[in-house]
């Protein structure tokens, strides 16, 4: 067997979340997209023809771009012969395009991939499955695909009706953790956000967004999702999203992941490839694994992927000097965390927050990560980093990366 080269990132991008309904609802997920391509061929100065293809994770399709990655690359003015196509792993997606892409360079099918990750959840279609049938007296039923992929991410033998909310609900009542431990993370995911966004931590990464207009065309170009004024008492007030049906929720909208809009991507290539295009890499890919479990639990699943990724790269959590952990929950972080033995508090963990406060947008959210994490090990003069993410259905990623 050829030994496996080498593989590194560079130059992650990202577009600035939007929030559903928002600053960049009336922006197609194509066009976000082919922003995020464009900007990072802008900044790079590379060749589009040096690039064998364009792996792009989309949770939430439509057919006006179907293969997303082969369409965004065509629009974005790369050639025929860049190759490209969609993934969908959830909230594991964009991570996954990055490793999809590691492991064609790493077994020189490629030289150099694009990963892309891209979202616009206020766009998720309504779809109907009956509309090529006999259509009856009541018309058609149109389902949200959004609340509809909730529900059904478990197949038939691993119902999940409550969808993500009623496994967050499961993880607080097995694991004791109080409505106010979940808001205090909140509020701190939030506080570091913006203290990111004033002191201008998110620049290097952020691509900003041109949204045409009635009365002109606007420049989007910074996180909208982040809450300046929100506080312990603002979050306190929120009403659980289960609270009619479960006497015990505490599961809020203001301590649960956002729904989102945005794109991010980077380059995967080797060292001696990045030379040659003259790419500065930013970061190492050291390991990474993959673990399943119960879908009602599946915001404990980074655990064992957690521990399977380091035990691969030889080191434990004390090595590490960064953690990005998204939030999908406040309370499945601080599930994780208790079994991983790390403090609720330890500043490794999300340092510039993450998706309570910066958002979730679920095809991007994977790549957003990485951008955040190449741009904040050196502010950290850190060296080492975990990304990892729990996957609706019962899955999860994780990643170890190291600074170059």
């Amino acid at each position: 067997m050829t030994e496996l080269r080498e593989v590194v990132v560079c130059s992650p991008l990202r577009t600035p979340v939007g929030r559903m309904g928002g600053a960049l609802a009336t922006v197609p997920a194509l066009e976000l997209a082919t922003t995020v391509l464009t900007a990072l061929l802008d900044r790079t100065g590379v060749d589009p023809a040096a690039i064998d293809a364009v792996i792009a994770a989309q949770g939430y399709p439509t057919m006006e771009a179907p293969a997303i990655g082969r369409v965004a690359a065509l629009d974005a003015g790369f050639g025929v012969a860049t190759t490209g196509y969609q993934l969908d792993r959830r909230c594991g997606s964009g991570l996954q395009a990055v490793l999809n892409a590691a492991m064609e360079v790493q077994t020189g099918v490629a030289d150099a991939v694009i990963a892309l990750g891209v979202e616009s959840m206020s766009n998720a279609p309504l779809y109907t499955v009956e509309g090529r049938r006999d259509v009856s007296g009541a018309g058609l039923l149109l389902r949200d695909a959004l609340s509809r992929g909730r529900e059904t991410v478990g197949g038939r033998r691993f119902p999940t009706p409550e969808g993500n909310v009623g496994s967050a609900e499961l993880l607080r009542a097995e694991y004791g953790i109080s409505r106010e431990a979940q808001d205090a993370l909140a509020l701190r995911s939030h506080r570091r956000a913006v203290a990111a966004q004033d002191s201008g931590a998110f620049d290097a990464e952020l691509v900003p967004v041109e949204v045409p207009g009635r009365r002109g065309s606007m420049l989007v170009d910074r996180d909208e999702h982040p809450r300046a004024d929100t506080s312990l008492a603002a979050l306190g007030g929120l009403r659980p999203i289960l609270g009619r049906s479960d006497a015990e929720a505490t599961v809020t909208a203001g301590n649960s992941s956002g729904q989102n809009d945005a794109a991010a991507a980077c380059i995967v290539t080797t060292p001696q490839r990045a030379a040659e295009l003259g790419l500065v890499p930013m970061l190492r890919l050291v390991s990474w694994a993959v673990a399943g479990n119960d879908p009602l639990r599946f915001g404990v699943a980074p655990v064992p992927a957690a521990h399977l990724a380091l035990d691969r790269a030889g080191i434990g959590f004390d090595d590490l000097d960064l953690i990005e952990l998204n939030e999908a929950f406040a309370v499945q972080v601080l599930a994780c965390l208790a079994d991983w033995g790390v403090d609720a508090e330890d500043p490794r963990v999300n340092p510039r927050g993450s998706g309570i406060s910066i958002g979730h947008p679920i095809g991007a959210t994977g790549i957003r990560m990485l951008a955040t994490l190449a741009h904040g090990l050196p502010a950290l003069d850190g060296s080492l980093a975990l990304e990892t993410m729990c996957i609706g259905g019962g899955q999860a990623l994780a990643a170890v990366f190291a600074r170059v």
